[in-house]
């Protein structure tokens, strides 16, 4: 199954293909809570959660006196604009 066009809206995707996108990302699923997705780079790591009208990233301990940084994509952006944006770390 092959992903559509990078400049399309998340929205326009189905969840399959979400999912697909972010497991090519190296994303893990959360088994228990679906919706969960763990993201592990070599200086970062994040929580990516999948929710109804948003995705929303958290960056683990990458905020000030290492507090968690979290930051939310509408699904009206492309998903080349999230990719870069959430992939490029905290």
């Amino acid at each position: 199954m092959s992903l559509p066009d990078p400049q399309t809206p998340l929205y326009n995707h189905p969840l399959p293909k979400i999912e697909q996108w972010l497991t090519s990302l190296g994303c893990q699923q959360n088994q228990e809570h679906l919706h969960c997705w763990h993201l592990e780079k070599f200086n970062w790591q994040a929580e990516i959660y999948l929710e109804t009208e948003e995705l929303i990233v958290c960056y683990l301990g990458a905020g000030e006196r290492g507090k968690d940084l979290t930051r939310s994509f509408k699904y009206s952006l492309t998903r080349q604009d999230i990719e870069a944006a959430v992939f490029s770390g905290p």
